[in-house]
């Protein structure tokens, strides 16, 4: 457990698996976590129970990402409560698959609104807001490695986020704040796992030299580095964290 009693972190897209996993680990190691909501509160208000019931501190607090305003608002408020924000991990985000040739508008537009679109509002006031010495993890996807079809729209969503992760790693020189991204593989929530039939998925658990999936947890214990002060060396990087599948 890292000691970061003073520390507040806002964690998006939290309503399960990934982001719930975040959160409940960073608060684990000391963090005030903001739990971020789009549209259902129930579960960001399940996990500020759970964390609270383990002895952390946190607090939900619903924006959808996509609205540059309440994501102004978002930090603002955590400013207010806790006097700073001093961790930013992007996680929230949609997938959805077809080939581009099969991609209507509004695949392409809800993607972008909150992959791409979203992401740089919550980087833009992470730029503006952020406290001294912070933290910013963006939640890319090893499928900007891997390529496959049917991935096209999510796949270049993400790299546009790796891409805007090393350049706000330079923008902010002076400031001792880390910018990194995370690109999971093959992880077992409900956005990997809906509407694969269970031969595919096994399919995929067996791609990775490890040969299995990854597990939130996975994720959240490399996410929880790169905010802690063992990754204080680490900056503009995107760590894949896959179990070795690219």
């Amino acid at each position: 457990m890292t000691n970061q009693s003073n520390k507040v972190a806002i964690v998006t897209g939290t309503s399960g698996g990934i982001g719930a996993a975040v959160s409940e680990r960073l608060a684990r190691d000391g963090f005030t976590v903001v739990v971020n909501y789009a549209g259902k509160a129930q579960p960001a208000e399940d996990l500020v129970r759970t964390i609270e019931a383990a002895g952390g501190k946190a607090v939900a607090h619903q924006a959808d990402i996509a609205d540059p305003e309440a994501v102004r608002k978002m930090f603002e408020a955590a400013r207010t409560a806790f006097g700073g924000v001093d961790v930013l991990v992007n996680n929230a985000g949609i997938m959805k698959l077809a080939t581009i040739a099969d991609s209507d508008d509004a695949l392409f537009d809800s993607q972008i609104a909150v992959n791409l679109k979203g992401t740089f509002n919550t980087l833009r006031e992470a730029a503006r807001q952020l406290r001294d010495g912070g933290r910013i993890v963006n939640v890319s996807s090893s499928v900007v490695g891997l390529l496959q079809p049917t991935y096209g729209v999510y796949a270049a969503t993400k790299a546009a986020v790796e891409a805007m992760t090393s350049i706000l790693t330079k923008e902010l020189r002076g400031r001792n704040i880390t910018v990194n991204a995370i690109a999971p593989g093959p992880t077992a929530t409900k956005l990997f796992l809906d509407g694969k039939p269970q031969a595919v998925i096994d399919h995929l658990a067996k791609l990775a030299p490890l040969e299995r999936l990854g597990q939130p947890e996975d994720i959240a214990a490399a996410i929880a580095f790169l905010v802690g002060p063992d990754g204080s060396w680490i900056n503009g990087q995107t760590l894949r964290a896959n179990g070795g599948i690219i």
